[in-house]
């Protein structure tokens, strides 16, 4: 999975938009609690409402001194009453001296002689005690609980607005985790050719990366394994074909043997080399049968040590020339060694040397020479072999599958083989990888 940048990350982007919706947040908890103190305030001036809940708090007052009997000395029973409205203090004047102050109850306010003061603001409200009337200044924190309840709304709200954003946010990311889901349900359900949608560069991004990138290998690695079913398959129908028409040869041939059926010693005898070439036409393919099976399985090749390309190759392809020249072939050898390694498997590279020996013996023209020439590029050191090809007597003479072993053989020790026909002309050429190189000074 590809790597991702810190500031790419999903927890970086967590914090960013935690710190976004903290600002935008608070600052809708600045405007709103200005805007509601201001409306507020503009109730509360215009509307009289303090006027009038003086006034109602003046109606408890007297109601509750009328009650209880009360006179402008009771003042444990007034601070009791001040106690229970919670959001009011008062102040009880008497001859215009102040007598008892809600906010100091235990302070002997008539020694003090404090009179009430002559103040614009200052509403004094008369109330009836058993001693006589006094004059009550009443103040009171109405509005206060409004307030309070204003700024708890407004933290609500504020709050609610911080998570709406944090939630906003994360859903982008869930929608996207459910479109991979939805995405990942379509390449189970056997479509390939989906592409997984990428978006962004998090660690969400990557996944999808990876998961796209496991798609197209998966899709590739089906792909090959349908092409390799598929050639399978249509050479192991040519190759039935191609040992049931010899053995329908025998068999024919073995029941007139065993009939009796021939005119003269000559025919039997010719008879038995019919029998003799199509038995071992039939243990050639079943060989290349067999050999196909093995390099086209599953099993991992071990490569050797690396070697100079000169030590693998010098004795095998001597011995080569040597098998072409005792067969009727003129052989043309022209290499340049150099200091190259390559890693291959010996067992392999004399399976690819005998199959292509055979294939000259079987299809090349003896009346033109073989050429054996090396061939290095800055990475490869291989070898070609070039000859002119003769007219087959049947077509089913050549099946392809000696061909097909040479290219499997070499794609498992990570070689390649390259085939080409022209003009009569046949070229195959062979690249190993080299692991080393340094020309002979």
């Amino acid at each position: 999975m590809p790597m991702v940048r810190k500031r790419d990350s999903i927890y970086f982007q967590l914090f960013q938009l935690l710190i976004l919706a903290a600002l935008v947040s608070g600052l809708f908890f600045l405007v709103t609690n200005w805007a509601g103190d201001s409306l507020l305030n503009w109730f509360y001036i215009s509307s009289n409402y303090e006027e009038k809940k003086n006034g109602e708090y003046i109606g408890r007052l007297q109601e509750y001194v009328s009650q209880n009997q009360l006179s402008t000395e009771d003042t444990k029973e007034l601070t009791e009453w001040v106690r229970r409205q919670r959001v009011v203090a008062l102040q009880l004047y008497k001859n215009g001296i102040l007598m008892y102050d809600s906010e100091y109850p235990d302070q002997d306010m008539e020694a003090e002689q404090i009179e009430a003061g002559d103040y614009e603001w200052t509403v004094y409200y008369p109330v009836q005690f058993s001693d006589g009337e006094a004059e009550i200044s009443i103040y009171g924190m109405y509005f206060y609980q409004y307030y309070n309840y204003a700024v708890i709304a407004e933290l609500l709200l504020s709050f609610a607005l911080f998570v709406g954003i944090v939630m906003l946010g994360i859903r982008y990311k869930i929608r996207y985790i459910r479109k991979l889901s939805s995405e990942i349900e379509i390449l189970e359900g056997g479509d390939l050719d989906y592409e997984i949608t990428v978006t962004g560069r998090d660690e969400l991004a990557a996944l999808a990366k990876g998961l796209d990138d496991m798609r197209g290998s998966f899709r590739e690695k089906v792909r090959q394994e349908a092409h390799l079913v598929a050639a399978n398959h249509k050479m192991i129908t040519e190759m039935s074909h191609d040992i049931r028409t010899p053995l329908t040869t025998v068999m024919l041939y073995t029941e007139i043997l065993r009939k009796r059926q021939v005119k003269s010693e000559e025919q039997f005898w010719e008879y038995i080399d019919k029998i003799d070439q199509k038995t071992r036409r039939m243990k050639q393919l079943t060989d290349h049968l067999f050999e196909y099976a093995l390099v086209t399985g599953e099993t991992e090749v071990k490569l050797e040590e690396p070697e100079s390309f000169e030590t693998v190759f010098y004795d095998l392809l001597s011995e080569t020339c040597a098998y072409l020249e005792q067969s009727g072939f003129h052989t043309e050898l022209k290499f340049e060694w150099k200091k190259e390694t390559v890693r291959v498997n010996m067992e392999f590279v004399i399976r690819v040397l005998d199959n292509i020996t055979s294939n000259l013996v079987k299809y090349a023209d003896p009346a033109f020479p073989i050429y054996i020439c090396s061939e290095h590029t800055e990475k490869t050191a291989g070898i070609v072999f070039e000859n002119r090809s003769r007219k087959l007597e049947k077509k089913t003479d050549s099946t392809g599958i000696g061909l097909e072993n040479i290219k499997k053989m070499m794609e498992r020790m990570n070689g390649t083989c390259a085939a080409e026909e022209r003009e009569g002309c046949f070229r195959l050429r062979l690249s190993f990888p080299c692991t080393e190189r340094q020309d002979r000074v």
